[in-house]
């Protein structure tokens, strides 16, 4: 008897990422609290929160890393825990706390990443060429846990980009980088909405967040405010980002 084909309803669904109803529960503490959104295609989401308010747990389950409580995660409408293999090529993580490997250089991180991604020596060999035009070769042959933060999310997120992903994941990209290097990140995120690519960016930089197209605010699990940034500054009577965050948590806290 053939085998049923794979449920796919990429073709009725026009979101590229859509959660509904996601929860993460490491026994009795929720990490994350039935959330519900999605992402459109060639759309940045920025997604802010404080420290444990579950936005690295979101991302996880997103991608697979972590066993999702109860919910779901569909990417182009496949559901990621019965298609993980087939959605894992679409999406790119540069994780918050490891991307590249400290002992290794800068080349010998994306020999690796190239490897695993599956890219052949050609390709990384380009790859490294490209790289040594944006970050000095001296330094890319320095071990990454030497080299300074700005330089090494440089390194970090062009490994992450490598197998030309269509969903990029960006966790906390710019923490610990100057301003000067944040900028350069934010003009290569518009540069990749440019291209059609549909980008998620977690930042503790609020003003950063004024360069997303829409935002979720979570705040203990769960999202306490969604939408266009200057409509919900407006809608606040916020004169900035960090007030109208302020604000939101200060509210939720009451409830």
């Amino acid at each position: 008897m053939p085998k049923a084909p794979l449920h796919d309803d990429r073709a009725s669904d026009p979101a590229v990422i859509r959660v509904r109803g996601l929860t993460k529960k490491f026994g009795s503490f929720t990490a994350v609290d039935d959330i519900t959104f999605s992402i459109r295609g060639g759309e940045i989401l920025g997604f802010l929160g404080p420290n444990g308010a579950g936005k690295t747990t979101t991302i996880k389950m997103m991608t697979g890393l972590l066993r999702i409580t109860s919910g779901e995660v569909r990417v182009q409408g496949m559901d990621i825990r019965r298609n993980l293999r087939r959605i894992k090529p679409l999406i790119g993580y540069m994780s918050q706390k490891f991307s590249l490997y400290p002992l290794l250089t800068g080349f010998e991180n994306l020999e690796f990443f190239g490897g695993i991604s599956g890219l052949s020596a050609g390709e990384i060999h380009g790859h490294k060429q490209t790289l040594a035009d944006l970050v000095p070769e001296k330094v890319l042959r320095q071990k990454t846990g030497d080299v300074p933060p700005g330089i090494r999310q440089q390194v970090a997120l062009y490994t992450c980009l490598m197998p030309d992903p269509e969903i990029i994941l960006l966790d906390e990209p710019t923490s610990g980088v100057d301003p000067e290097n944040r900028r350069r990140f934010w003009t290569r995120i518009y540069e990749l909405k440019t291209a059609g690519k549909t980008v998620l960016v977690t930042t503790h930089n609020l003003d950063e967040a004024e360069f997303a197209d829409r935002i979720l605010i979570i705040h203990r699990g769960r999202i306490i405010r969604e939408g266009d940034p200057s409509a919900l500054r407006e809608q606040a009577g916020a004169e900035s980002m960090e007030d109208l965050f302020k604000q939101a948590i200060t509210e939720d806290e009451k409830t």
